[in-house]
Order: C-alpha cells, then structure tokens, then sequence
C-alpha cells in the first residue's frame, strides 16, 4: 500500500476515533486498515494513535502529523481535480450551512441562481441552528451570523444582523412599553432555547437583565408566534420579522439599548486552493448578500 493511501486511512481513522467506523467508511476490511496504520507508524517511527479496547486517541505525535497529512492530501485532491478540470470549471457537488431561517430566506435563493447558472453543480444543503464543524462535516461553504473564532478559514464579511426586542402593539398597549432593558424583568418573555440558551440578555453599555422566560421553544418561529399573537415580548434577529414589522403585526422597542449588530461572514475552508464551484459560488453569496 503506498504512502499517499496510509496517510488517508489514517486521517478517517483518526476523524472517526475508530478503525472499524473508519474501515465501514472506506470500504475496506478493519485488519487491513489497522495494518495500514500500523506500517504507517513503522514507517515513520513514533507511535500515532492510542489505542483502548473503548476508543481511539491521537497522541501528540499523531495531532500534528493529521494536520501535516490533511494539507498533504488536500494537495493531492487539488492537483487531480485541476488536471481533470475542476479547478477551472464549476463542476460536482458543492456542500454549504448555514442558520435554518437565514438559509431558507437570503441563503437558497443565491444557491437557486447559482446551480441555474452552472449546469454542472449539484448542491446540498444543511440549515441547521447549531454550530457546525466544516473539514468533518465536509462543507464547502458556510454563511455564519457572529462573531468568528480563530479557525484560519478564509472569511469574507458580508452584512450586519441587529438583534431586537420586539412585541405586538396589542401586548404593548395591555402590560406597557419597556423603556430600559430592566423594565424586562416585569415582561412576559418569549425565547428560543437554541439561539439563546442564558436567560441573561446583553444590552449597549454591557448592561446585563435575566429575565423570566414565560415560554420557550426550541425554534425561532414559534417564539415570533407567540409575539405576534400578543402573548409576550421576543428577542430576535431583526431579519426574522421584516414582514411583521412592515404590516405593523410587531414594532420594535428598546432599540437605543441594542448591543452592536452581528456581522454575517461567508465562511470556507479550503483558502486560496478552493475549487472553482467554491470560488464562483463564494463571489456571487458576497454581491448578492452584500446588497440585500
């Protein structure tokens, strides 16, 4: 076996911190990829993995030399696909995340436009609230609401998302109008458990208020909902309820309180390597949303 292939199986088994689940993977038998990983170790003379009859760990050896072979493998992949084209034309599947209601309203639109115009991509799409590990998951492209960790993926910010607090005219008009973040603490308050699990909001002036969450679902549209339908006061990104602001359903208060808006990023792994489908997709997700 030569090289380039240990160094595959090794990094599948590392991902998966199992040989079999990495064996499953690869289509291949579990003896034949623990022989390969352990040539592999022979050949270069340290120890990679741990291994316990529960589980499979990198040593300290093992973690650098996974990232040493996935930009070595990434090479490779890179040097293939562009002898076969990729590299310069759209083609294949591109993979992309991003939040679930921001996907589905700002995100699919410019996927929509960009497979009409490359016949040769195919696209899959995973809109989900929860964070989202790109090299495991295989993204291509993620579009991230906030502020980015140091990951050393390219990033190109691409707008701002305020964070409001908002209600129905009706809830207003029967419990009254909050007009500094504590008068909260005397609301009822609808909140989702996946974007904001502390009950302590964040205001301007790192001003603090916990409040008592009256309701709480695990989605962003059940707790605009309840807002609408009067019941309590929400905390949401202000993208969610343009239409209900528009037709008066939902107004906004404490807006001079607001912490700085979240900044929206275009978020993908592969850098300056990236394959063309990455490139043209990553240009257009950055006019189209810088502009909407």
């Amino acid at each position: 076996m030569d090289r380039w292939q240990s160094m595959r199986i090794f990094v599948k088994v590392a991902e998966t911190e199992s040989f079999s689940e990495a064996a499953r993977q690869l289509h291949m038998s579990p003896p034949a990829v623990t022989r390969a990983v352990a040539a592999l170790e022979d050949a270069i003379g340290a120890r990679l993995l741990v291994r316990t009859t529960r589980s499979v760990k990198l040593t300290e050896s093992g973690s650098q030399y996974l990232d040493d072979c996935r930009g070595i493998l990434a090479q490779i992949t890179e040097a293939e696909a562009s002898a076969a084209g990729s590299y310069a034309t759209p083609s294949g599947t591109l993979t992309l995340t991003a939040a679930a209601l921001f996907g589905h309203m700002h995100v699919l639109p410019v996927v929509h436009e960009f497979l009409r115009a490359h016949p040769a991509v195919n696209a899959r799409t995973l809109f989900v609230d929860r964070p989202v590990n790109l090299v495991e998951e295989g993204i291509d492209v993620a579009v991230r609401i906030g502020h980015l960790p140091d990951s050393g993926y390219t990033a190109i910010k691409v707008g701002e998302v305020r964070r409001v607090v908002c209600g129905a005219p009706s809830y207003f008009a029967a419990h009254g109008t909050p007009t500094v973040p504590a008068d909260l603490r005397n609301h009822r308050v609808a909140a989702s458990t996946g974007a904001w699990v502390s009950p302590e909001w964040r205001f301007a002036g790192d001003h603090k208020v916990t409040v008592q969450t009256w309701l709480q679902s695990n989605t962003n549209e059940a707790v605009i909902a309840t807002a609408i339908a009067g019941m309590a006061v929400a905390r949401v990104p202000e993208y969610q309820i343009a239409s209900a602001l528009t037709d008066g359903r939902l107004v906004i208060v404490l807006a001079d309180h607001e912490e700085p808006p979240l900044p929206i990023h275009v978020v993908y792994p592969a850098g300056r390597h990236a394959p063309a489908k990455v490139r043209a997709f990553v240009d257009l997700a950055a006019k189209r949303l810088s502009s909407r």
